[in-house]
């Protein structure tokens, strides 16, 4: 079993930043590719950025250059999960989520097996 929690989300003016942590934890969390999905009212959940172990990383078109994804494994059963977001946009606001799956990154939420319980990211024009 995997537990995610998410945390750094807030209200933010366009243009700035924010960094969200997902604190992972559980069995050989090191195998699990990790990612960062997110959700606008009226949206379908949307993939932004996926880390695995290697760590290989990719990401939506519509964050690239902007948000970075990254991962400390300080022991095998605890990761901590970074998104740091710059040049922040109204558009980017929504409720953001990690996720978890064995080994290899995916970016639709159905291939996720675990989540965590969101975290609000607002940002103001």
């Amino acid at each position: 079993q995997v537990q995610l929690v998410e945390s750094g989300g807030g209200l933010v003016q366009a243009g700035g930043s924010l960094r969200l942590s997902c604190a992972a934890s559980g069995r050989t969390i090191s195998n699990y590719a990790m990612a960062w999905f997110r959700q606008a009212p009226g949206k379908e959940r949307e993939f932004v950025a996926a880390v695995n172990w290697g760590p290989i990383t990719n990401y939506a078109d519509s964050v690239k250059g902007r948000f970075f994804i990254s991962r400390d494994n300080p022991r095998h059963t605890e990761n901590i999960v970074y998104l740091q977001m710059n040049s922040l946009k109204s558009e980017d606001t929504a409720v953001y989520y990690c996720a978890a799956r064995l080994f290899r990154t995916a970016m639709t939420p159905s291939d996720f097996d675990f989540w965590g319980q969101g975290t609000q990211v607002t940002v103001s024009s």
